[in-house]
């Protein structure tokens, strides 16, 4: 075992410096990933990422009326970034930017969410509180929560983690064997959601369960798979020239 050596990740004093890459990679990523998973993609410590998001994130100290700039980036880090940190991102107080997701809240509506915003909805659910996704899709609770009914959606194990820590953790029933013989039959030929429709679980379920039994698609279904998928980036696109 070799010795005198410091793990740079144990020792932020010790970091390596920041590449273009990397600060391209964190001015994409922050906020929308995991912070640990993040750190791990840039082979740095948590410490050393929110340290630098914070730096290249900051903005001067503003005051008065919230820009549609300013909306945007609250919607983008809410429920991904400390409080403080997003204040501070924003050039704002705590107490401001707690003031101004309280006058977001009185403006929600019930309307359906469209493809483009569904395709960030489905990305997002995962990592963020049904209450912070609310306003940043500017839809109430009980759309949001029908919305992620709706396509069996469920939180990351990691985020319940943080959510549950310290409390008795909620876990998924276990798998039995009718359920299995339907997934068997099912998952070739049929969409995830709808499997995870018709057996009451979510649709990382599914998948997890298919990939733990080797199960595979059929052909027929890939190719579909794949032109939904173009349809859905035609679509992302077309909206936003």
């Amino acid at each position: 075992m070799t010795t005198g050596q410091s793990n740079p990740q144990s020792d932020p004093s010790q970091e390596k410096s920041w590449s273009e890459a990397d600060l391209d990679a964190l001015r994409a990523s922050f906020g929308q990933k995991e912070e640990t998973f993040l750190a791990r993609e840039l082979g740095r410590s948590v410490e050393d990422v929110r340290a630098k998001a914070a730096e290249l994130f900051s903005s001067e100290p503003a005051s008065g009326p919230w820009s549609t700039q300013d909306v945007e980036t609250l919607r983008r880090f809410l429920g991904g970034v400390d409080s403080n940190l997003l204040a501070k991102m924003l050039g704002r107080t705590v107490e401001d930017l707690e003031s101004k997701l309280v006058e977001l809240a009185t403006t929600l509506s019930d309307a359906p969410l469209s493809s483009p915003e569904l395709i960030l909805f489905k990305r997002q659910y995962g990592t963020r509180a049904d209450e912070d996704l609310a306003i940043i899709f500017g839809r109430t609770l009980d759309r949001i929560q029908a919305e992620a009914g709706r396509l069996c959606l469920s939180k990351d194990k990691a985020y319940m983690r943080r959510k549950t820590s310290g409390t008795e953790r909620t876990r998924m029933p276990r798998w039995t064997d009718p359920e299995l013989q339907v997934l068997r039959q099912l998952y070739p030929g049929e969409s995830n959601l709808q499997i995870a429709q018709q057996l009451g679980r979510s649709v990382k379920s599914v998948v997890s369960k298919a990939h733990n039994l080797g199960l595979k698609k059929d052909k027929a279904r890939l190719e579909e798979m794949g032109r939904q998928n173009v349809r859905l980036r035609y679509d992302r696109s077309s909206t936003s020239e």
